[in-house]
């Protein structure tokens, strides 16, 4: 069973956390992974890609010359795909590229990434995320004491910051961060936690995750 540190606001250990063994078991299921992020990727795409047919090309409506004696090929439009301005062969047209994949699988793969991100030492847990003000000066301050944030550094890691509740001014104060990603944690999935270096979660935060994967 894997014990964590929690922190506080200061960047102080204030107590320990014992994680799941259910969820946070160690292993790796690497197919699961990357058909979970696949899916993921897929269902992002637009799919807005659009060509036209010689139907659809404006013009042509005019047949160019007569059929015979000319002793030129036979030819219906100036639209034709063989000719310059004409219509498109087999290009792309708007598709829907999303589709489902198990619920087990989704899990599976949520697992396997907290579980890499524990592996790799990347995986921190806080008290509660308090701010006084909705400021992004505050909510830097507070990332600075946990070490995931240095203003001497000119590109930082990636962080993602799951919490069991965003308030108004909460969301405020995190928005302008260039390097955090923001979610809640019975939102969160695969590819959020594998396209950030590192992963910051609050008590309260862990408990719904955990509830959920259980």
């Amino acid at each position: 069973m894997f014990s964590l540190p929690v922190y506080n606001c200061e960047g102080k250990e204030v107590d320990t956390i014992k994680l799941n063994a259910e969820v946070f078991d160690g292993a790796q299921n690497t197919d699961c992974l990357y058909q979970a992020i696949e899916a993921y990727k897929a269902n992002q795409r637009k799919g807005l890609a659009a060509t036209k047919t010689r139907g659809e090309v404006s013009g042509g409506g005019r047949k160019p010359w007569k059929q015979k004696g000319t002793g030129r090929a036979r030819v219906g439009s100036t639209r034709s795909p063989l000719w310059r301005h004409g219509g498109v062969v087999f290009g792309p047209h708007p598709r829907d590229f999303s589709y489902e994949i198990p619920q087990k699988i989704k899990a599976l793969a949520l697992k396997t990434s907290l579980n890499t991100r524990l592996k790799e030492n990347n995986f921190l847990v806080m008290e509660e995320f308090k701010i006084e003000a909705p400021k992004t000066k505050i909510a830097l301050k507070i990332l600075t004491n946990l070490k995931l944030f240095s203003a001497k550094i000119k590109k930082e890691k990636k962080v993602l910051f799951l919490t069991h509740k965003l308030d108004v001014d909460l969301k405020k104060a995190l928005k302008n961060i260039s390097f955090l990603t923001v979610d809640l944690a019975k939102d969160c999935h695969a590819y959020e936690v594998m396209n950030n270096q590192k992963l910051l979660i609050t008590k309260a935060g862990l408990n719904d995750l955990t509830e959920r994967l259980k």
